[in-house]
């Protein structure tokens, strides 16, 4: 046995802790990729609930009449005073009306039609989808091709021959974008449909003497109605375009009630000495569309679980 040498320390031998494998480095790019979602989110849902405020508001502030007239007025640029001494912000048209107001008037215009569009298309599509969904057979046949005959043709030249055939005016505006749209809500409403109705919770509750209108509203209803959702969103740039187009074509809203294709159609044969007339409606119909695609295309994203984004 030896022993220390005298006069020399004595030395911690216990022998040092195993290091730990390093783990995984932590996503550094997940707090920047949620924080462009959630701009995704808010930017087009903060810009169109401030076309919703200028379209119910904005009339009340900036007075129109379709039908008043200044030829003193006529053709002004943007930010010039008009003759009472009042700023239009943004121009004049050919017949001197301010182009703001026609702009906000327009608003409100473009989104009742689609909101009722969209009710109207949405509530029918749906409750077609649903019922061929549930039933099958013949029903799911016959409404189906129906659906597919009609998604064969063009949807604006289809809307051009019912708006043509029906006459100009805000109803037959109504009606004829609805029956353009109601396929995509039926399809939408069928698929989800078939994926809940044989569901666990649906067999269960069938089998606990529910009948198929009790398993209709607490079970398929429910699993349909997001989807549903989401569809309106995207479908909403959809119908704001194609009434504008419309309405360019002299076939959607009657001349005397102020909408975006109205008024992009009174600036185009002044494109050279006014463009204003034709290019700020069309900006601002352009950005609604987009943020409406934008916000329908992540809410989409975050109703589906299947995406990687999510």
């Amino acid at each position: 046995m030896t022993g220390a040498v005298p006069g020399t320390p004595l030395t911690d031998v216990t022998p040092a802790p195993a290091e730990t494998p390093p783990g995984p480095p932590p996503p550094t790019g997940a707090p920047a990729r949620r924080r462009r979602r959630r701009l995704r989110l808010w930017i087009p849902l903060g810009v169109i609930a401030a076309y919703l405020v200028a379209g119910v508001f904005g009339p009340m502030v900036a007075r129109y009449d379709p039908i008043a007239t200044s030829v003193t007025d006529r053709l002004l640029p943007p930010g010039s005073r008009l003759a009472d001494g009042s700023l239009a912000l943004l121009g004049t048209d050919q017949v001197g009306r301010d182009l703001l107001a026609q702009i906000m008037q327009g608003a409100r215009v473009s989104m009742l039609v689609g909101a009722a569009t969209l009710l109207l298309a949405g509530t029918i599509g749906s409750a077609l989808g649903v019922l061929c969904g549930y039933l099958g057979g013949l029903v799911d046949a016959v409404v189906m091709r129906l659906a597919d005959i009609q998604l064969a043709f063009p949807s604006i030249l289809l809307a051009v021959f019912v708006a043509g055939v029906l006459g100009s005016s805000v109803t037959n505006v109504v009606l004829t974008l609805s029956i353009t749209t109601w396929p995509v809500f039926a399809r939408v409403a069928r698929a989800q449909t078939l994926a809940t109705r044989s569901r666990d919770f649906a067999n269960a509750a069938r089998t606990l003497g529910a009948g198929p209108w009790h398993v209709v509203r607490h079970c398929v209803l429910p699993a349909v109605l997001s989807p549903v959702l989401v569809v309106a969103t995207v479908q909403l740039g959809f119908v704001i375009v194609a009434e504008a187009s419309l309405s360019f074509l002299s076939l959607g809203i009657p001349p005397g009630t102020p909408s975006w294709g109205t008024t992009i159609a009174n600036g185009r044969d002044h494109l050279a000495s006014a463009w204003w007339i034709a290019t700020l409606p069309g900006l601002v119909l352009a950005l609604f569309v987009v943020c409406a695609g934008v916000l329908g295309d992540e809410l989409r994203d975050r109703s589906d679980p299947n995406l990687s984004t999510r």
